[in-house]
């Protein structure tokens, strides 16, 4: 890998991501549970004091992040994304109301895609890339950023690297291991998951995924979100993450969008559309 390639020498970059999501993942399970203080209190703790945490820790190491926020969210809270771009780092697209596009018409994809780039636009914040809420990616998302220009989605798996998955849209694949969801999300209700995992745990495994990747110098793209990742014990399992990838020597930091135009202007990385799979349903019924 030369100094120009998407790793720019490095042996892994890693990409450290949060979805501000807030309340809006509890509102798609349903407009009900807005009276539901509780429920309601435990999202918004997200943004409200997770998201000013994890800045002041990010400036601490030294270190950029992208963080990925619904246009609901940046629009009941007009001053916090400017706030993430004024510390160094980037705000990126990540629906309107975090409903996931495959649970969506094309028509319905489109109206919430458009009306969360209105309120950043509204805002003067600059979005390149989008992360589809849930990772639901549908036919159709592609073609949207394409159409408006964005540079990369980071909502796919088809890869540890970063790939091609349009001539003009990167993808910065996520996978389920890198993921604070699956490890920390718990609610009676609405069900958004039962674990409570020990950071210990999440810092051991992540750290055993970061050195896999740095023998196989992958994109090393961590998804957090500020109302898990951002509690105490967890944030600083987060911090000891960071200086050991510091400490590696090898570890590069980047956010998405700089990732992606490294990618862009590498010549070895691969062209991956999505398959288009004939299904016959005598096999396979809906």
């Amino acid at each position: 890998m030369t100094e120009n390639g998407w790793r720019r020498g490095a042996a892994a970059v890693a990409t450290l991501t949060f979805d501000v999501d807030a309340e809006t993942p509890i509102l798609a399970h349903g407009g009900r549970f807005a009276d539901h203080p509780m429920v309601m209190s435990h999202q918004s703790y997200g943004p409200d004091v997770g998201v000013p945490r994890i800045l002041d820790l990010l400036a601490d190491l030294g270190v950029p992040a992208t963080f990925f926020v619904p246009g609901w969210v940046a629009e009941s809270r007009p001053g916090l994304a400017q706030s993430i771009v004024d510390r160094g780092h980037e705000v990126a697209h990540h629906s309107y109301s975090h409903r996931a596009p495959t649970t969506l018409t094309p028509a319905e994809e489109r109206a919430d895609f458009e009306r969360g780039l209105a309120v950043f636009a509204a805002q003067g914040i600059d979005i390149v890339g989008y992360r589809a809420a849930m990772w639901g990616a549908s036919r159709e998302t592609i073609g949207l950023l394409a159409e408006y220009g964005l540079a990369y989605d980071s909502s796919l798996m088809g890869d540890d690297k970063p790939y091609l998955v349009d001539p003009a849209v990167v993808e910065l694949p996520v996978h389920w291991s890198l993921d604070d969801w699956e490890q920390y999300a718990y609610l009676p209700e609405p069900f958004i998951g039962s674990n409570i995992e020990a950071p210990s745990k999440v810092e051991e495994m992540w750290r055993a995924e970061l050195d896999g990747m740095r023998r196989f110098h992958c994109l090393f793209n961590v998804c957090m979100h500020p109302f898990l990742s951002g509690r105490p014990g967890r944030l600083l399992a987060l911090e000891r993450v960071i200086a050991y990838a510091q400490q590696c020597g090898d570890v590069s930091f980047a956010r998405c969008r700089d990732v992606a135009a490294w990618a862009k202007g590498d010549p070895s990385i691969e062209h991956r559309p999505s398959p288009v799979y004939e299904i016959d349903p005598a096999v396979y019924p809906d």
